[in-house]
């Protein structure tokens, strides 16, 4: 049997007059969908290590703080079929944190040399994002399931 990849993916909550959630766009690939930030857990690191490393990578954002791990789910990669476990985990970004903003990839991994365009959407949400990242934001509070989704 195939040992699964292991990742993370991070639920940033900003606190406004509403509750909003940290998402980003390929900005050079919008058939990859709206997501939020997520990727795989490296050798020896944490997975709260490893969820602050993948928002710090694709978004930029260092002020993000861990509140806790939400959900566990086991689910093939949409396009390899290829298994992997998730951890989602719900942070917080204070309200200071900008409205929008582009982030450039740094670094060797699969993103470097890309760019994110960065953004908060308020909740619930109102479209489902990209591989049903949204599935599990009920789980911080029942409100904030997505609009059009029936999910867990």
């Amino acid at each position: 049997m195939i040992r699964p990849r292991i990742r993370v993916a991070a639920y940033v909550i900003r606190h406004r007059a509403a509750p909003e959630l940290l998402v980003f766009d390929h900005v050079d690939m919008p058939e990859a969908g709206t997501q939020v930030p997520a990727g795989g857990v490296t050798s020896g690191e944490g997975p709260e290590e490893a969820v602050l490393r993948e928002v710090a990578e694709e978004t930029g954002l260092l002020t993000a703080t861990v509140v806790r791990q939400i959900a566990e789910e086991d689910k093939p990669h949409p396009d390899t079929g290829q298994p992997r476990r998730s951890g989602f985990f719900h942070l917080q970004a204070p309200a200071d944190t900008p409205d929008a903003w582009e982030h450039h990839v740094h670094g060797d991994g699969d993103d470097a040399g890309l760019t994110f365009a960065c953004r908060f959407l308020p909740l619930p949400l109102k479209q489902p994002l990209a591989d049903d990242q949204d599935a599990w934001l009920g789980h911080i509070d029942p409100r904030w399931t997505t609009v059009t989704g029936n999910r867990q």
